[in-house]
C-alpha cells in the first residue's frame, strides 16, 4: 500500500468499478437530470430513469482517467453555457504544452476556480493538473467519487493532534512534490478555503507546507530553490462578474461576527457546488501570470504571487456598483448592467445587516489593488 493511497486520485484501473457505483447513485440522476434533460423533465421521476440510462451509455466504454476527463470536459461546457454569458482567457501563450507548472490561484468558488482552469488547459492543448481539495468536501461519498476521477487529491485537515497534523501537512507536500517529479502539474489555491470577503492574499502556512517535501538536511540547497527547479510556480487569476453563492457567503460571515462561530449545516457544502456550478456568474476570466522561477524567500514568493493574482483580476461593473454603494455614491448608471441588476436583487433579498458583507466580496477587489500599490 502507498502512502498516498488515502489521498491520491483514483486510477485508470479502478474507473469501471467507480464508474458503476456512479451509475448507480439516485443524488448523481438528480443533479446529472438538470444537465442532460429539459428543465420540464429532469425533476421528474421518468427524468431521473432517462438520465440514469443517459449515463450508463456514455460511461459504457469509459477506461481511463483521460476518457472520464473528455466526458467531464462536455458536461462542462453546458455548465458554461447555461451559467456563464462570456468566458475568457489570456496569459496561457506564456505556458509551454510540454512543461508541467505548479498552478496557485485566488480561491472563490468550491469547484470552478480549479474546474475551468483544467477545462481551459484541455481545450488549448494541455495536459490537465492534479487539484487539491480538502477532505471537508469529501465527506459525501458522491462527490469523493466525482472528484478523485476528475484528478483531485485531498488535503487532510480534519486530523486532531499536532503530531497528526504535522504527518497529514508532510504527506500532502510529498504527493504534490511526487506528482511534479512525475511531470505532473498540480493546482492548489493560496489560502485554505474561498476567500469569502474577496481579499485575495497567498497564505504564509500553504507555502510553509509546499516545503516540507524539500527540507534535505544533507543537501545545501535551499528548499524553495528546490521547489522552483521542480517547476515553476504560475499565479493564475479567476474574476467573476457575479458570485452565485455570494449571499450565502454573505450570511456565514455575519453570523461569524456576530456570534462568533459559524455552524454548517448537513450537505451545505454540497449545495454550494452546485450551486457555484450552475448558478448564473456573467463574464468570468481566467489569466495565467508570469511563471515564477525565482524567489529570495517565501516572503518574496507569496509577495510575487499576490502582486500578479491581484494585478490580473479583472474589474467588472459590480464591482464598482458595490464599491460604490459602500461609499454613498450615485448608482444609477450602473444599473443598465444586468449583472449589476443581478447584484441589486441579491441585496434586496439579504437581511440589511448582511448586506454590507456581500458589497465588501466585491468592493475589496479595489482595496486589494489600493493596498498593493496596482492601477
Amino acid at each position: 500500500m502507498s502512502e498516498f493511497d488515502a489521498i491520491r486520485p483514483y486510477y485508470d484501473h479502478e474507473v469501471p468499478q467507480v464508474l458503476a457505483r456512479l451509475v448507480a447513485s439516485r443524488e448523481l440522476a438528480q443533479a446529472a437530470s438538470q444537465l442532460v434533460l429539459p428543465s420540464w423533465l429532469g425533476n421528474r421521476a421518468v427524468g431521473r430513469w432517462l438520465t440514469r440510462l443517459i449515463l450508463r451509455l456514455k460511461t459504457r466504454n469509459l477506461g481511463s482517467i483521460r476518457d472520464c476527463q473528455n466526458v467531464v470536459a462536455g458536461l462542462f461546457e453546458t455548465v458554461i453555457k447555461q451559467s456563464i454569458d462570456r468566458l475568457s482567457v489570456s496569459g496561457l501563450d506564456r505556458l509551454s504544452p510540454n512543461d508541467h507548472y505548479l498552478f496557485i490561484s485566488n480561491h472563490r468558488d468550491i469547484l470552478m476556480d480549479s474546474s475551468l482552469l483544467n477545462y481551459l488547459l484541455q481545450d488549448a492543448g494541455h495536459d490537465t493538473c492534479r487539484m487539491a481539495v480538502g477532505d471537508n468536501l469529501l465527506s459525501n461519498s458522491l462527490a469523493a467519487d466525482l472528484m478523485r476521477l476528475n484528478k483531485s487529491f485531498v488535503v487532510e485537515r480534519n486530523v486532531e493532534g499536532v503530531r497528526a497534523q504535522y504527518q497529514a501537512l508532510g504527506r500532502t507536500s510529498r504527493y504534490m512534490q511526487h506528482s511534479l517529479q512525475q511531470c505532473i502539474s498540480v493546482w492548489i489555491a493560496q489560502r485554505q478555503g474561498r476567500a469569502k470577503d474577496g481579499f485575495d492574499r497567498t497564505d504564509p502556512a500553504l507555502l510553509k507546507m509546499l516545503l516540507l517535501a524539500y527540507r534535505d538536511k544533507g543537501s545545501d540547497q535551499e528548499p524553495l530553490d528546490k521547489l522552483l527547479q521542480v517547476a515553476p510556480v504560475v499565479p493564475v487569476s479567476v474574476s467573476y462578474e457575479l458570485d452565485p453563492c455570494g449571499p450565502s457567503k454573505a450570511h456565514e460571515l455575519a453570523t461569524v461576527d456576530l456570534s462568533g462561530s459559524y455552524q454548517k449545516s448537513p450537505h451545505e457544502d454540497l449545495k454550494s457546488m452546485v450551486q457555484g456550478l450552475m448558478g448564473p456568474k456573467g463574464r468570468v476570466r481566467l489569466c495565467f501570470g508570469q511563471p515564477i522561477t525565482q524567489a529570495s524567500s517565501l516572503e518574496d514568493l507569496a509577495a510575487q504571487l499576490d502582486q500578479s493574482i491581484v494585478a490580473n483580476t479583472r474589474l467588472y461593473p459590480t464591482h464598482r456598483y458595490a464599491k460604490s454603494v459602500l461609499e454613498g455614491q450615485n448608482v444609477q448608471d450602473l444599473l443598465n448592467s444586468p449583472s449589476v441588476r443581478a447584484l441589486a436583487a441579491q441585496l434586496n433579498e439579504l437581511p440589511e445587516g448582511e448586506r454590507p458583507y456581500l458589497l465588501k466580496q466585491y468592493a475589496n477587489v479595489w482595496r486589494n489593488r489600493e493596498e498593493l500599490g496596482i492601477t
